[in-house]
């Protein structure tokens, strides 16, 4: 009728767990009962994580007349305790096993002021209960503090009064009352055998409600309700059993069973399916299991300098509720041995492991004792007491003491920076400075040296300068979705108009010397048509080699979150690799034949000739382009975007410097040598 031992052994779990008591001692009762819950016990303490320090077996018996015997147990026991770490303990067995643990500690005259001897203890319900009969004259304020599980109790109808209504001295055949009552109320009833003193002799007025609270409880204990209910229980079987088929018997399986002739295990049949409230009002029936317990109390022990007690409840254990609320515990009202300063006590066999460090098994011992050893490179532990370090997430990284993870920042070239700001004004002012180019040859567009050199394509040439250095810009910032899409089919596009551009001059340049031969069929190819062909016809295959490379692989955003330990690296992922490299060497092409036809084509007559500064602009193309490859690979993140916009601006202002600085100093410096007749003269 009580409860399951299992429960208990899961309710101590749950008490060694919630107050994270991993390092534990135990005291059990020397027989076959301790023998058993120091083997289940144990089982359940090491799959969830609790080593047992000390384990000692109390004899069951004690000689007290052999003192070697008794001097080699108390020390046996005694020394171990005062020496381990643990400050829990578990104390298994009955009211022996209590006097015995209570006489090896009162033995030591010292044990009051040795703060060593002052630990948590843990009482079984059997231990819980032998202590109410050992109240008077013993000293129990080395179990202050203690945690006991007890049988849950209630309080029947008319207990009471029933307790009040007793009077030992009329139940002459009631030995037991006599007794306790002599205890109790520490008097004697008269015998002509041993006279006393007649202040000492029980005078049968005494009531059990004047004692303390300490020395006798008025409600019912958890023992004596379940054997109440164990009594009940049977009477409404038995009853049962009368009262079903009519009075004189009954029928179960087929067989009859005459009543006179019932056995006690035929009453089994009836208990099981019993249900009945009893008079404390509690519904009672048996489970799947043929339990009728309903868990435990948790129950805190309180001594007080008069050599009394109290016990508080704390908490409850109920294994009739849903998974994960079976046990509760108010541990604010939990009162703690002195030495604790109403702390809960740590008991564990090292320090834990702080933050930032995980456990690391010591060679030897058991797996709650452990050094603590720093997180590797990379990885946190943000408990105490971790078994392993963890990685931070992709886009975190670890603080320096690696006890938590902080966000990674996001690494891009942004205009904020001292690189990204000198980069677009440097941008920002080529750009002005092309458009004051663009400007002074159209204002200056009926000159002889701009009408010398291919009016239409300079201009073509230095708007597709203007768009290089503007282009640049979709470089810098945050990459999107857009400016990924654009930036580098953009500048594709608009550097090979411009490259197309410089051989269109030099082409030109070269087939208008020509066809000053006479008879020369060069003649033909003289015109507009050429050099609108070089362009469109050029720049139509880079662009239909960037609309492949959209179509099929776009470049997008990617975030790089492995190179770099404390930034994820934002930055354009450029879809197909190949294709970025067929568009960067159609490019190179491009300028390799411009500087093929320039180089070619030095040597021609000043008043037409191009060719030597377009020589010089494709050398610093070429130079820069080819320097860009292996930089541009050995580099990540906003550095190797630096690399790119550096080199779309160097390479722009060296066509534009070589080509253009020459006419503008002409046409603004020395405005007397832009005539046709100084063109005329420098030919001859």
């Amino acid at each position: 009728m009580g409860p399951n031992e299992e429960h208990l052994n899961e309710g101590i779990i749950h008490l060694l767990l919630h107050f994270q008591w991993k390092w534990v001692g135990l005291l059990a009762v020397d027989d076959d009962s301790g023998e058993h819950f120091l083997k289940v016990l144990e089982t359940l303490l090491s799959q969830n994580g609790i080593c047992l320090a000390l384990i000692k077996k109390i004899p069951s018996k004690y000689n007290w007349n052999d003192m070697d015997f008794l001097t080699d147990s108390i020390l046996n026991i005694y020394l171990p305790f005062r020496n381990s770490k643990a400050n829990t303990f578990i104390l298994y067995g009955d009211s022996r096993t209590l006097i015995a643990t209570t006489l090896i500690f009162l033995g030591n005259p010292g044990y009051k002021e040795d703060a060593s001897l002052r630990k948590v203890w843990i009482m079984t319900p059997e231990i819980s209960f032998a202590l109410m009969s050992l109240q008077r004259g013993w000293d129990f304020q080395f179990f202050h503090g203690t945690i006991s599980f007890s049988i849950p109790t209630n309080e029947p109808q008319g207990f009471q009064n029933f307790l009040q209504g007793i009077e030992p001295h009329q139940e002459q055949a009631n030995g037991f009352l006599k007794d306790f009552w002599e205890q109790a109320f520490d008097c004697f009833y008269a015998n002509p055998q041993n006279p006393v003193d007649i202040s000492e002799i029980c005078t049968g007025e005494e009531r059990l409600e004047s004692l303390p609270g300490s020395l006798f409880e008025m409600c019912m204990t958890g023992h004596s309700y379940s054997i109440y209910n164990a009594v009940y229980a049977v009477a409404y079987a038995i009853h049962t059993l009368y009262s079903s088929r009519g009075h004189h018997r009954v029928m179960y399986g087929g067989q009859r069973i005459e009543l006179q002739d019932v056995q006690p295990w035929q009453v089994h049949i009836f208990l099981q399916a019993i249900v009945f409230n009893n008079s404390a009002g509690e519904r009672l029936s048996f489970n799947d299991k043929m339990e009728m317990g309903s868990g435990f109390d948790i129950m805190n022990l309180v001594t007080f300098p008069n050599e009394s007690f109290h016990r508080m409840k704390i908490g409850r254990v109920n294994p009739n509720v849903p998974v994960g609320q079976e046990f509760t515990i108010h541990e604010n009202m939990v009162v703690w041995q002195t030495t604790f300063n109403q702390v809960a006590p740590l008991s564990v066999c090292n320090d834990p492991c702080n933050p930032g460090y995980h456990k690391k098994k010591k060679e030897g011992e058991t797996f709650c004792c452990y050094d603590c050893a720093p997180c590797p490179a990379g990885k946190i532990s943000n408990q105490k007491d971790m078994d392993d370090c963890i990685k931070c997430p992709r886009d975190q990284y670890p603080t320096k003491d690696q006890d938590r993870c902080i966000p990674k920042r996001m690494s891009f070239l942004s205009f904020e920076e001292a690189l990204g700001i000198s980069l677009a004004s440097i941008a920002v002012s080529l750009a002005v400075i092309t458009s004051m180019v663009l400007g002074t040859f159209i204002k200056h567009k009926d000159t002889p040296i701009v009408k010398a050199n291919n009016r239409d394509i300079t201009y073509i040439l230095l708007i597709a300068l203007l768009l290089c250095f503007l282009s640049s810009l979709l470089f810098l910032g945050q990459p999107t979705e857009v400016t990924c899409f654009l930036r580098q089919s953009a500048f594709s596009i608009i550097f090979s108009v411009a490259v197309s551009c410089v051989l269109a001059k030099t082409i030109t340049v070269v087939v208008a010397f020509m066809a000053t031969k006479p008879g020369s069929s060069m003649r033909k190819w003289v015109g507009k048509r050429l050099t609108n062909f070089i362009v469109l016809s050029c720049s139509l295959i880079q662009a239909g080699i960037c609309v492949v490379w959209l179509a099929t692989s776009p470049p997008s955003p990617d975030y790089d979150t492995q190179s770099l330990s404390e930034e994820i690296i934002v930055e354009c992922n450029e879809g197909s690799v190949l294709m970025f490299y067929i568009g960067l060497g159609y490019m190179g092409l491009l300028s390799i034949i411009s500087l093929t036809v320039a180089f070619l084509a030095r040597h021609l007559p000043d008043s037409f000739n191009e060719a030597k500064f377009i020589t010089f602009s494709m050398l610093i193309f070429c130079s820069v382009w080819v320097s860009f490859v292996p930089t541009y690979l050995s580099t990540k993140g906003k550095y190797m975007v630096a690399v790119e916009i550096f080199s779309i601006l160097v390479s722009s202002a060296g066509l534009l410097g070589c080509i253009f600085s020459p006419k503008c100093y002409i046409i603004l410096l020395r405005p007397e040598l832009n005539t046709k007749e100084e063109l005329i003269r420098r030919k001859k």
